[in-house]
């Protein structure tokens, strides 16, 4: 696709779901990837299947050094980086009377420091070149209140909101950084797989599964952010099934 090819592009949460399937597509229109997760095994068989225009590093969003690691990477492999894709995140959901506060700081550091770091890490690159682009996968959920996943609603509320204020801050230092934040629906992932065994997530896995859209969706709605000229800034990307409220 005309805009993309040869662009450098980072994706975390890259070993399954959305990120695996992004990978595969950008890549396929010649983009050049850089892929991130905790998982070696899968990242090792996404790298093999891609080809020589894929890179992986074994790394963990909430840990800031990880991250740095990851835009070196980038560099040393391709020469320089063109977009930031920050994908990670975590579900593990409950009603807050559950009282699960491990389950809270894991979705803080993963949905929310996971998405501070990737960013640290890359904006220095990206403020120097007075070019980029920052693609952060929130939720419906970060839209909207959702009772029984209030904390994980909470840190995608916050990716929207910071966003938004970093794209204006962008535009206000002439950085000319774009910035994407896509919003999926019920997408079959496997972020089901953290929330824990109870009638709920029960309900839930069954609206996923009659209704539920691949991974490809998010994958094609990235790669129309990334393929637009570098004056057009797709801020904001809602994709979910038709059938869901």
């Amino acid at each position: 696709m005309q805009g993309i090819e040869n662009k450098v592009i980072i994706i975390t949460g890259a070993s399954s779901g959305i990120g695996e399937a992004t990978a595969k597509i950008l890549a396929e229109n010649g983009a050049k990837v850089v892929l991130s997760a905790r998982r070696e095994e899968r990242l090792k068989k996404l790298t093999f299947e891609i080809g020589k225009n894929a890179v992986y590093l074994k790394s963990d969003v909430s840990n800031e050094d990880d991250m740095k690691s990851l835009i070196a990477l980038a560099k040393e492999k391709f020469g320089k980086i063109d977009v930031l894709f920050a994908n990670a995140g975590t579900m593990p959901g409950s009603n807050m009377s559950e009282l699960k506060v491990k389950d809270w700081i894991t979705m803080i550091d993963i949905n929310i420091k996971g998405v501070l770091n990737s960013m640290a890490a890359v904006l220095p690159e990206f403020i120097a070149q007075k070019s980029g682009h920052i693609i952060v996968t929130s939720s419906i959920a970060g839209t909207k209140s959702v009772p029984g996943n209030a904390v994980y609603s909470g840190t995608k509320h916050f990716v929207r909101a910071m966003l938004d204020s970093f794209r204006t801050e962008s535009v206000m230092e002439g950085t000319n950084i774009r910035t994407t934040t896509i919003y999926p629906g019920a997408i079959k992932t496997e972020l089901l797989n953290t929330i824990a065994p109870s009638e709920t997530k029960s309900m839930v896995e069954e609206f996923y599964q009659n209704v539920g859209l691949t991974p490809n969706v998010i994958a094609n709605a990235v790669l129309y952010a990334v393929s637009q000229p570098d004056n057009v800034d797709v801020s904001d990307l809602a994709i979910r099934p038709t059938k869901e409220s």
